[in-house]
């Protein structure tokens, strides 16, 4: 289903949709989509190709469920990439595991006007919490080649948990993004949180060399 947006991240995304559903293969702990209890399989819906997608709409593909995890299909992200190419579209893609997508991009046409995203939540693993998801440092190696292929890149630190500023912030410049989006835990998931004395130490360097957004969440940590 193509899905007004209607989240307050990216403003200038018009709709949202998922040809990618289920459990996915990250099974970070704090992951929104389990609040409806226990997710089925990950599968491919054949139905949403039937979608149109329209002209001039900024569609954030795959809001639900991370497409590009090692459980996912060549030929599913491949009809995916084929589905968007019919439209004059922007997308945005979103993924932990933005090393994938640089290597399909050697192998697959994806639209003009595709952004890339990535959730770096603190330059440490957690691997009680992460569990399945590529450590940090490599997410941002794998923006640093996507955005050196003149692709927008964007980095989401939500939810933020306690980091090495030292460590953090090189990692997220290495990024090269637009904006660095900021949020909290809004889920009560008791997550190992920073104080607001580093998270403000963080806002002012990030804003030397990119955007900041703040999401609302994260007034909560900022008290």
């Amino acid at each position: 289903m193509l899905n007004k947006s209607k989240g307050n991240m990216y403003p200038w995304i018009t709709h949202t949709i998922n040809y990618v559903k289920g459990k996915c293969y990250h099974n970070c702990t704090y992951c929104y989509m389990k609040q409806w209890g226990e997710l089925n399989p990950v599968r491919f819906d054949e139905k949403e190709l039937k979608i149109d997608l329209g002209n001039g709409n900024f569609i954030f593909v795959g809001s639900s469920c991370d497409m590009f995890t090692q459980d996912i299909r060549f030929d599913w992200i491949e009809r995916i990439l084929d589905k968007c190419n019919e439209h004059q579209n922007s997308y945005l893609f979103q993924s932990k595991n933005p090393e994938l997508i640089e290597v399909l991009m050697q192998d697959l046409y994806w639209p003009i006007g595709t952004t890339i995203c990535t959730t770096i939540e603190t330059n440490r693993f957690y691997k009680d919490i992460m569990r399945n998801s590529p450590i940090p440092k490599l997410r941002a190696y794998g923006m640093n080649d996507i955005a050196h292929r003149n692709i927008d890149t964007y980095v989401t630190i939500e939810p933020i948990m306690d980091f090495d500023l030292k460590e953090l912030i090189p990692m997220i410049e290495t990024c090269l993004p637009k904006q660095v989006n900021l949020g909290a835990d809004s889920k009560g998931h008791k997550l190992p949180e920073p104080p607001k004395e580093k998270i403000l130490e963080l806002i002012t360097e990030l804003e030397k060399f990119t955007k900041v957004k703040q999401k609302t969440n994260l007034k909560r940590l900022l008290i």
